[in-house]
């Protein structure tokens, strides 16, 4: 086979080769098209969330479904997904679940009825549920620790991280189409991975012979049970009114499931959560600070394209030009993130990161119903990039900082989960308050000025709380920590 190097930087700041076969080099394709697959699918979608609700004649709330049912099938079955690749074998659940992931974008592409489409969103995100944590693994079981492996994770969450940001690009471009390319769009693409897949990925046997004992079902359920009562919950109270019995009986009901989830990782011999960990390093730092980003931007995210369609009246195509510069920053600036973290140490990017989204969001509640691009949208444009580039890596790696070696799965997982299922939950609230503000009267509709006025009126409060999620996150992550770190002997 033939072979390539990179290059890195010993602890000598010698630069010695890590080279790598051919077969390692399309293996680690396969898995990082795979995340980028996922991070285009949450944002790729929401640019065609006007597309959508004209076409199927879907109100706000049905559209928050849209992005929600994928973020929270994801988040919710996240940490299971992990055990059972474990315990089935990664490649084969890595593709069987890829494959699940392939089919349910091609019947979202083509159904009609919105019911069914929020659906096949939620079947993806159970499916990239267990793409996720499987590819994760692979990568930790085929390249060696150390140097192969950092440069290996980092490829991998650059891709994660641009597939996002850009998803907003190819969402557009897909939309001035047909809303229904952004499903059908990653049909061909998984296909052609999983044909890769099965050439390129290692055979490992799970160990299935501890499939009793090994997994916390109950857990499992209770958790994705709670987190879908609560949501769902938070998404119906302004229809259903915040006193009425239905409301109520949500959040008592929902309580009561997340509870017994506790219990459970209370009493269960192996545990999804131990809860304990987030007493370490700056674990629960970390995942606060996932859950102020990522639900800030995906928050954001969500009133912006609605904002610049259905209020300032733009084509998809528009708006995916605008928002480009994000996306450039993002992926540009996202291979350098390990550099930057050894230079001015992850703890402070993460603050400048979580400070410029805050920025940004603070800058963006200027804007009316006739701004100017250039000096009231690219500024927060460019400052979300930024934020993003810098907070995402970094959040990352200090979710797992100082945490001891057989702990890594756990702590790898507890990020990727806070920042699903606290994306979900923030949308949910953002959605909640832009329905519950009201929506233009008719006599607002009479004139296209005043109904945009009205319009962008019942979005400012979504605003608002995605710039004080960020500033509270912010709040959060520069508070200092008084947690123990676990003993350098097993780490």
């Amino acid at each position: 086979m033939t072979s390539s190097s990179i290059l890195e930087r010993s602890a000598g700041e010698r630069l010695t080769p890590v080279r790598w076969t051919r077969a390692q080099w399309m293996l680690l394709l396969v898995l990082c098209t795979v995340l980028a697959l996922d991070a285009l699918d949450v944002s790729m979608v929401g640019v065609a969330l006007p597309s959508i609700g004209t076409e199927l004649h879907l109100g706000t709330e049905s559209l928050q479904w849209i992005v929600s049912a994928y973020v929270l099938g994801y988040g919710s079955l996240l940490l299971l997904g992990g055990r059972m690749a474990d315990l089935l074998g990664r490649r084969r659940i890595f593709l069987i679940a890829l494959s699940v992931f392939a089919a349910a974008s091609l019947l979202g592409g083509l159904v009609d009825d919105p019911a069914l489409l929020i659906a096949t969103r939620f079947v993806k995100g159970l499916a990239a549920a267990f793409t996720a944590p499987a590819g994760f693994s692979i990568i930790t079981t085929n390249f060696p620790e150390g140097r192969e492996r950092n440069r290996a994770v980092s490829i991998f969450t650059t891709f994660g991280a641009s597939g996002f940001s850009l998803g907003l690009v190819v969402g557009g471009l897909m939309t001035a189409m047909s809303w229904r390319w952004t499903f059908l769009v990653s049909v061909p693409v998984a296909v052609a991975v999983v044909i890769l897949g099965l050439k390129y990925i290692p055979r490992d046997n799970g160990a299935g012979k501890d499939l009793d004992s090994g997994h916390d079902v109950w857990g499992a359920v209770t958790l994705a049970a709670g987190m879908l009562g609560l949501v769902y919950t938070l998404v119906s109270a302004p229809g259903n009114g915040w006193g009425s019995v239905a409301t109520i009986a949500g959040f008592v009901v929902s309580a009561a499931v997340l509870a017994a989830f506790a219990v459970i990782e209370n009493r269960v011999r192996h545990p999804l959560i131990r809860f304990s960990i987030l007493r370490e390093g700056w674990v629960a730092r970390a995942n606060l600070s996932a859950v102020g980003l990522f639900g800030s931007y995906l928050s954001f995210q969500f009133i912006l394209t609605l904002y610049l369609q259905s209020v300032l009246g733009w084509s998809p195509l528009g708006m995916a030009l605008a928002l480009l510069p994000t996306g450039l920053l993002v992926a540009s600036s996202a291979p350098f993130a390990d550099r930057l973290i050894e230079k001015f140490g992850a703890p402070r990017l993460i603050l400048t990161g979580l400070a410029a989204l805050a920025l940004g969001y603070v800058l963006f509640l200027r804007v009316g119903t006739t701004p100017n691009y250039v000096t009231d949208i690219l500024p927060s444009v460019l400052l979300l990039g930024v934020g993003f580039a810098l907070a995402f890596p970094s959040i990352n790696v200090q979710a797992t900082a100082g945490i001891r070696n057989s702990e890594q799965g756990l702590a790898a997982g507890l990020i990727q989960t806070s920042t699903q299922v606290g994306a979900a939950l923030v949308l949910a609230v953002t959605t909640a308050m832009v329905s519950g503000h009201g929506k233009p009267s008719d006599d607002a509709a009479a004139g296209t000025g005043v109904h945009a006025a009205a319009m962008l009126e019942q979005y400012r409060p979504g605003l608002i709380l995605s710039a004080a999620v960020a500033i509270a996150a912010l709040l959060i992550a520069g508070t200092p920590s008084r947690r123990r770190t676990p003993a350098a002997a097993d780490r």
